[in-house]
């Protein structure tokens, strides 16, 4: 008896299948909604390769560095609350862009944002990193008061200020 990969299967009005790891460690399928299950299965285990890699990968990365605790973070987002309104403050000047607010998350999936209101988040999670980096971040938002999106102009006004920006950014990546 063949051992088939266990997933999660969300149908939506899309054409095409697509598998992702979830951050819990699931493996989710996306799938249209009248693509039969056998279709899928297929697509599963022709894909497992891959699936396999990526839990083994997801292991070994909480391995290395285990999930934080509800108070590990509490006390990531209260560093967070001193080091990073300073920064902004010190960038805000030099660029003579000001955020309308600035907050402070536990977001994953981003370092930062800035709103439509030009209100600046910033993750907790970004003190992991190293200050050149996380200055970055915060030039990269404030930048972003300036220009909505990730044109020409956006990273001109970056370089001026760092010139380095790139070296920065590659950090974030590690």
């Amino acid at each position: 008896m063949e051992k088939r990969l266990r997933f999660s299967l969300i149908r939506s009005r899309r054409k095409t299948l697509a598998m992702q790891l979830s951050r819990e460690g699931e493996l989710v399928v996306r799938a249209p909604l009248r693509l039969a299950l056998a279709e899928i299965e297929r697509f599963v285990a022709a894909h497992e390769a891959w699936a396999q890699k990526q839990l083994r990968l997801r292991q070994e990365r909480l391995e290395k560095r285990p999930e934080p605790t509800q108070a590990e973070i509490e006390a990531l987002k209260r560093q967070a609350r001193e080091l990073l309104p300073p920064r902004v403050a010190f960038f805000s000047a030099q660029m003579g862009l000001f955020p309308s607010a600035i907050r402070i998350n536990a977001a994953r999936a981003r370092f930062g944002s800035c709103s439509a209101k030009n209100s600046l988040n910033f993750s907790c999670f970004l003190l992991r990193y190293p200050q050149a980096a996380i200055d970055y971040v915060v030039v990269h938002e404030l930048a972003h008061i300036a220009h909505k999106n990730h044109g020409r102009e956006f990273y001109a006004l970056i370089a001026s200020i760092l010139p380095d920006y790139q070296a920065r950014r590659a950090l974030l990546r590690e």
